[in-house]
């Protein structure tokens, strides 16, 4: 075989979702990753002064600002294995009986198995800390605790209606998440729909949202897109040029998190997020090949993989109410909760309080996202017409 093929682009008629190639090995460490990235970024912007406020911040600190200023990029990241994931999945369903109805499922279980213990908690948090008053609730909309709040949560209006509950504010995102999976089903009916009158209901159903959402949110919904579409890809090139797009994507992403816009997702940060999600799916279709099992390290890396993979989402929906109880214990018990940004005790009581955030998060994760396959087996039981389910390939974590 020829180790060095012509670059060339195959168009799949399956997306490719299995776990023995070596992109799903990169899938699963970048999620992993991805989620440690961004809980390290507000760790470190929650307890630490912000850079720019500093005269001469330390050699370290310096490095540490910039090592956890990567956050906006992570999100994208989520964004786009999200697309490939759940989009390519329902892409290869399609077809077959309840496709829709499997897919609902598994989308609600995937969320709510997580959010719903996370919000008792984040209750729990606030009425430990002094945020809530039991005995004088507030019912207005306004309130990021009320019950209001919480409804609008899990149904993926915070940030357009409700603000996102108990001050989680990294789930802005899955407002998104959760709009992106009911208009790409949508999106897909009305292409693929059974007949004209379901086609045209689809067409009108995403319409009406896309009106109604924020344009920013819609306009990010191109992203998921392209990562749906790019599951089925493949591109077809050895390891220089698989190399090279790599350091290409390092490379625009450090500029960009120099010099591009890093906080919210709107359309001036738009074209760096396109670029950099076209550069980061090149390379990741460049990556469906068979894994190198004969590598030494591959059976540790996998592991790891799928460890961080496992419990990404729960580290990124529960590390927020897991810091405010930090700060809590840092203000009752020490009398502060800010640290010194050219102190490096404090550079080590902030490493251990990441590894003790992430600690926290996995044990969440034993205790609920560990179970989501359980739930929607139940789900599935009570809603779903018995079939006789067809073969299927190797099911996306999502």
């Amino acid at each position: 075989m020829n180790p060095h093929p012509m670059p060339g682009i195959r168009f799949l008629k399956e997306s490719q979702l299995g776990e023995d190639s070596l992109h799903s090995l990169l899938i699963s460490l970048l999620r992993g990753l991805a989620a440690i990235e961004v809980a390290a970024a507000h760790l470190r912007a929650g307890f630490f002064p912000g850079l720019r406020t500093l005269d001469d911040p330390a050699i370290w600190y310096q490095a540490l600002a910039f090592l956890t200023g990567f956050a906006h990029q992570a999100v994208v990241v989520f964004f786009l294995i999200s697309g490939w994931l759940v989009g390519g999945s329902l892409l290869n369903k399609l077809g077959q009986p309840q496709a829709i109805r499997v897919y609902a499922i598994d989308r609600v279980t995937r969320l709510w198995t997580v959010l719903l213990p996370t919000f008792v908690l984040i209750l729990a948090t606030g009425i430990v800390s002094g945020s809530i008053d039991p005995h004088s609730p507030d019912f207005s909309r306004a309130n990021d605790y009320s019950f209001t709040a919480l409804v609008g949560n899990l149904f993926g209006l915070q940030t357009i209606i409700v603000p996102e509950f108990g001050g989680n504010f990294p789930l802005w995102s899955l407002s998104n998440e959760t709009w992106y999976y009911i208009m790409f089903p949508l999106l897909v009916m009305c292409a693929a729909a059974g007949t004209g009158t379901r086609r045209v209901l689809a067409a009108l159903a995403l319409l009406a949202i896309g009106v109604l959402l924020p344009f920013d949110m819609v306009l990010y919904f191109t992203l998921w897109l392209l990562g749906a579409a790019f599951s089925r890809v493949r591109v077809e090139c050895g390891m220089p040029l698989r190399a090279l797009l790599l350091i290409v994507l390092a490379i625009a992403s450090v500029v960009f998190r120099l010099k591009g816009s890093n906080d919210d997702m709107t359309l001036a940060s738009f074209p760096q997020d396109l670029l950099l999600s076209v550069l980061f799916l090149l390379f990741l279709s460049s990556t469906v090949t068979p894994l190198p099992v004969n590598w030494r390290l591959m059976a540790p890396l996998r592991r790891v993989a799928v460890l961080l993979s496992n419990f990404s989402f729960t580290l990124y929906v529960v590390h927020i109410p897991v810091l405010g109880i930090m700060g809590h214990v840092g203000m009752t018990v020490f009398g502060r909760r800010q640290f010194a940004a050219d102190s490096v005790g404090d550079l080590g009581i902030y490493l251990a309080m990441l590894l003790a955030v992430l600690g926290c998060a996995y044990g969440f994760y034993l205790l609920f996202e560990a179970r989501t396959y359980a739930v929607r087996r139940w789900m599935k039981d009570l809603l779903m017409t018995k079939i006789d389910s067809p073969p299927r390939s190797s099911p996306a974590r999502q």
